[in-house]
């Protein structure tokens, strides 16, 4: 691995980290640059009060000067405002002072009984406010320090919501430039305005429950060079990567590669994607069921990724449990919550594909400051227009 990425930090406590290693010299990234990331990440209809609370905003504590990166570690640093209310329950110090009853009522789907069970914790907060996903502000931020890095050689990443709840959404015939910003201009990151009505009808309905909603997001990425990833070990196809970091997002149950369940249905001769040469554009398909990547690698089509994203699962009416001290039956904690949070969803399954993908760009390419990436990047392209 090339990159190596560490975050650390509680949803309600002090504030959260992320430690990128691995990142060449010469990037030019501002604080700006990964906080356009983090605003996008808190949007969404169907959110939360805290999102009312949060303004985040990035503190670059190392591995930047004046803008551009030195090839050190990079180390990213947001704060939490919500702290201030919460100082006491959470603070790192031993105390005197009563901090409340601990929580013991597991929420079905959660994180908190297998928590409590494997690491003996018997209040579970000391599970939730890890497993929280509070914990992805910092993978967005690393994940805009990636794109600043793709983005210099033509490579992007996009997404939009293309399912939530039962509501269907219309898939792009092309993948343009403009996705995101299309995708941004909805609040549930539709690209068709009657399914974005009747998504938030269907989100408006769910919160008057009490319940919550989940769906599905796309991840477009283009201008990928093939030969990312490998086909030679398990660990270094370029799927399987993406696939592991996509499901390592919060309540994500499942990862399609390309059209990969459709796919599963037919005759491989409906399937596989023919294979073309012109002298101007080079190898190329007219199809890509694939999605992008054949054998582990990438093929040099847009890379095509599906992510299900099951409902939050603290619920304002919650579903019966059992309190973990007396053992009778209870009913699940509440924890202020999401009604829907799909569509900030797409945007931090952007920023863990961005990482993934800048992971696999640098291992092919090398280097260690970016006009040495560069000159391979191009030695690399004159080599595949040869071919």
């Amino acid at each position: 691995m090339t990159i190596r990425l560490l975050t650390a930090g509680e949803s309600h406590g002090k504030g959260l980290v992320v430690v990128l290693e691995g990142f060449p010299a010469q990037l030019r990234i501002t604080s700006e640059d990964i906080n356009v990331e983090l605003a996008r990440r808190q949007k969404g209809y169907g959110r939360g009060g805290r999102m009312l609370i949060e303004k985040d905003q990035v503190e670059i504590l190392s591995g930047v000067r004046r803008g551009v990166t030195i090839g050190s570690p990079i180390t990213l640093f947001v704060k939490n405002k919500d702290y201030e209310n919460w100082e006491k329950i959470m603070t790192p110090d031993p105390t005197k002072e009563s901090i409340g009853n601990p929580l013991q009522r597991p929420r079905p789907g959660h994180a908190d009984l297998s928590g409590g069970l494997k690491y003996n914790q018997r209040d579970l907060r000391n599970i939730l406010e890890r497993a929280s996903a509070r914990e992805t502000t910092m993978r967005v931020a690393a994940g805009a320090v990636a794109k600043k890095l793709l983005n210099h050689f033509g490579i992007l990443i996009q997404s939009y919501v293309c399912e939530l709840g039962p509501i269907l959404a219309k898939s792009p015939l092309l993948f343009a430039t403009n996705l995101n910003k299309r995708a941004d201009l909805s609040p549930v990151r539709m690209l068709n305005k009657d399914s974005e009505k009747r998504a938030m009808k269907q989100i408006d309905l769910a919160k008057a429950k009490g319940d919550t909603l989940g769906g599905v997001f796309e991840v477009v990425m283009t201008g990928v060079p093939p030969g990312l990833g490998s086909h030679v070990q398990w660990d270094r196809k370029l799927d399987g990567k993406l696939a592991q970091a996509l499901l390592s997002l919060q309540a994500v149950k499942g990862v399609e590669i390309g059209e990969g369940f459709k796919n599963a249905r037919k005759f491989g001769s409906q399937v596989h994607d023919e294979i073309f040469y012109e002298k101007r554009k080079g190898y190329f398909h007219r199809t890509n069921r694939a999605g992008g990547i054949e054998g582990g690698m990438s093929n040099g089509e847009p890379i095509i990724v599906r992510v299900a994203k099951k409902p939050i699962s603290t619920l304002r009416k919650p579903l019966r449990s059992v309190d973990i001290k007396t053992k009778e039956p209870i009913k699940a904690a509440y924890e202020r919550s999401d009604t829907c949070a799909l569509p900030a969803a797409s945007v931090i399954g952007e920023a863990i594909c961005a990482w993934v993908l800048a992971d696999a760009f640098l291992e092919k390419m090398g280097g260690d400051f970016m006009d040495e990436i560069t000159n391979r990047f191009k030695s690399y392209l004159s080599h595949i227009k040869k071919f």
